[in-house]
Formats: C-alpha cells, sequence, structure tokens
C-alpha cells in the first residue's frame, strides 16, 4: 500500500486519496495521572466536609427548633399558671361568707392603709385623682375619711383650664369627694407647660396653707419618679413647719406621708395580674373589686376633653384603676435617698 497525503496525483494522472495511518494514543505521564487523582482526592474531601458543615447546620438548627417549642411551652404553662394564681387570689379577696368578708380571716387584705379621719390629695393636673389615685379615694371614702383635693394646676396648656376645672369637680364628687373641699391652684408660677420647672418653694408654701388650715392626719402623694410634687417638696414642708411653727407642731407631727409607688411599663398594665407582684413587695395597697374598677373608671370618663384613644387603653388595662400601692415615709427615709444620690 502507498502511503500519500491528500490531493496528490500519482503518474497516470488520477488523483488519489489515502487514509493516513492514526496517530497513537499519547500516555500519561506518571506526574500527570498523580495531579488528576490529587484533584480528585480532594474534590471528594470538599464535597465530604460541605455535607459534614451542612448536616452540622441542620442539626444545631432542629436542635434550637426543639428546645424553642419546649422553652415557649414551659413559658406558657407558667403564664397560665400565674393567671390563674391572680383570679383565684382576686377571687378571694372579694368572696363573702354569709353577708360577711372573710378575707380579714387571712393575712391578705384587699386594703392596708392608716387609719385617719382626714386626708389630704395633693396632684398637679385635674385628672390626676382618678387616673392615679382612683383607687385610693374610693377606700378612704368607704372608711368615712374626709378627702381634700389640692390641685396644683387647672391644666391650661391646650386652652381648656375652665372645662377641665368643671371636669376635676364632677370627676371628684363621683368618688364621694365634697365640692368644698376640692381646691384648684391658679397660681403664675404653675402652669400646665411641659417646658416649664415648678419651684419647690412655691408649691411647698401651697402645700404648707392646706396643712395647716385642714388639719390633715394623712398626706398623699405621688413619689419622687411621679409626675406631681416630689417627696422631697413635702419634708421641705416639714423643715420649715418645725422651725416656724413650733406652736403648731402637733399638726403635721401626727400627720403622716403616703407616696403612690411608681411601676414599670410592664406592670402598669397588667391590671388585676399585678396583684401578687403587689402583695409581696408593698406594704400599703388598695385593691377594688371588679364594680367599684367601674366607678373610677366612669370617674375617669368625666375628663372628657382628655379622652384620647390612648387614654381608653389605659382606662382598661391599667393597674392604677383597681391597684394602688403606697409607701409611708418619713425623714430619715428622704435624707438616706438624697445621700445615696
Amino acid at each position: 500500500m502507498i502511503h500519500a497525503s491528500p490531493n496528490v496525483v500519482d503518474p497516470h494522472g488520477s488523483e488519489t486519496y489515502v487514509r493516513p495511518d492514526p496517530s497513537p494514543t499519547p500516555q500519561p505521564s506518571p506526574e500527570t495521572w498523580w495531579f488528576k487523582r490529587e484533584t480528585t482526592d480532594q474534590h471528594r474531601e470538599q464535597q465530604e466536609q460541605l455535607g459534614y458543615s451542612t448536616g452540622c447546620l441542620e442539626a444545631i438548627y432542629t436542635t434550637t427548633l426543639l428546645y424553642l417549642h419546649e422553652t415557649l411551652d414551659h413559658i406558657a404553662l407558667v403564664l397560665l399558671a400565674y393567671s390563674i394564681l391572680c383570679v383565684v387570689l382576686y377571687r378571694v379577696l372579694f368572696h363573702r361568707a354569709a353577708g360577711t368578708a372573710w378575707y380579714g380571716r387571712w393575712l391578705v387584705r384587699r386594703s392596708h392603709l392608716p387609719p385617719c379621719n382626714r386626708a389630704l390629695l395633693v396632684t398637679a393636673h385635674p385628672d390626676d385623682e382618678v387616673m392615679f389615685f382612683g383607687p385610693t379615694i374610693l377606700e378612704l371614702r368607704r372608711r368615712q375619711c374626709r378627702v381634700f383635693v389640692l390641685c396644683l394646676s387647672e391644666g391650661n396648656h391646650d386652652r381648656k383650664g375652665s372645662i377641665r376645672r368643671q371636669e376635676l369637680w364632677d370627676a371628684c364628687e363621683s368618688l364621694g369627694v365634697r365640692a368644698e373641699d376640692i381646691t384648684l391652684v391658679n397660681a403664675t408660677h404653675l402652669q400646665d407647660d411641659p417646658t416649664a420647672e415648678w419651684k419647690t418653694v412655691t408649691i411647698a408654701n401651697q402645700l404648707l396653707r392646706q396643712l395647716e388650715s385642714l388639719d390633715a392626719e394623712l398626706l398623699i402623694t405621688f413619689d419622687k419618679e411621679g409626675v406631681s410634687v416630689s417627696v422631697d417638696t413635702c419634708m421641705w414642708c416639714e423643715d420649715r413647719f418645725e422651725t416656724n411653727h413650733n406652736h403648731n407642731l402637733i399638726y403635721f407631727a401626727d400627720c403622716k406621708v403616703l407616696t403612690l409607688e411608681t411601676v414599670n411599663l410592664c406592670r402598669k398594665y397588667l391590671s388585676i395580674f399585678d396583684l401578687p407582684v403587689t402583695l409581696l413587695l408593698s406594704t400599703n395597697w388598695v385593691i377594688l373589686s371588679w364594680r367599684a374598677r367601674r366607678a373610677v373608671q366612669n370617674a375617669m370618663r368625666l375628663h372628657n376633653s382628655q379622652m384620647v384613644w390612648f387614654r381608653k387603653l389605659y382606662i382598661i388595662f391599667s393597674r392604677y384603676m383597681v391597684i394602688n400601692s403606697l409607701r409611708e415615709i418619713n425623714k430619715s427615709d428622704v435624707e438616706f435617698e438624697i445621700l445615696d444620690t
């Protein structure tokens, strides 16, 4: 056989095409074979590591979900048990047997306040007396205690001073406070302005006049974290009273001071579900029945000019509509707090 390239012409003039012999297959060198094997092994190891990592992540995710479900179940059970405890405790406080309340036989009572015949409540704005102190006012009136209300401003920030004045009178009368026992201060230095700072001396002078004229046995106001008169003002009054009115010292010496405890946001909107915490942490408290709670809510609705949407939610969920916890203070307590701060 003649080996020729394509398109080669033989002597007879005919063109002959001859298929060339196939070239031999090149054999891989030892270095190339080892490189391919090493690359394949590395790829296999990467796949195994990726699968192992994916499996670990899936296991962690599954375990986390399992623990999360178990934790949520436990939290739900605890909340359910706590809610049942609150409802049962609330029912026990107001259960009546044979026409007589038997909660007095228990260590837990629905109210624990110092006995008094004349009490002075000091607030900053109209509607404070119901929004925060409604249970205390109702309990004092139930005990036939005469309640005086001193409101230090008429709430004229929105040009509604005259309206809020009448609302204050209506709300207090609905809670059993006489119209002649309400004092509304309209002083230049005590205006309802969020940017204005009330001077302690001005507040103390107003408070001293009331204490001297009313002969109150119990003074009730906000604590130092509240929105109204601070406890330091009351103690300043006591110092001045002892210094300048020694002949009438017995009037203030016999007057106890209670401040409303300011609670955190969570407790503030727990309503009756704050009951166990209040009984454990407070020394003086008032807990209203469901019917009395509605009386406080109706009194709050008489402040119609302030009935915006969040006030309506406040009436439904706030603990201050059904529970008041108060702290009895003295001069040494305040001095300690001032030094500590």
